[in-house]
């Protein structure tokens, strides 16, 4: 069995965090989307920009959006610029 050291450790954690990250990112893209329509560039980076735990409260929070402007609400109210 060969060793692993700390530093490979912590490489693939990282990396595996930032593909559940990415993944989230993709899934919560599409659901906005079909929720409220198409997301502006603009709109498409500052969700790109969220924090895992931001990503998973955005998934929460868009079940009860109608429309477009409930998303800007959530972002300016959620996220730090």
């Amino acid at each position: 069995m060969r060793y692993v050291t700390t530093g490979e450790r912590i490489g693939y954690e990282r990396g595996k965090q930032e593909g559940k990250q990415e993944q989230t990112q993709a899934l919560i893209l599409r659901l906005l989307q079909r929720r409220v329509g198409e997301l502006s560039p603009e709109v498409q980076e500052r969700i790109q920009s969220l924090t895992l735990s931001q990503l998973e409260a955005l998934g929460e929070a868009l079940l009860d959006f109608t429309a477009s402007s409930d998303l800007l609400d959530w972002l300016q109210a959620n996220q730090s610029e």
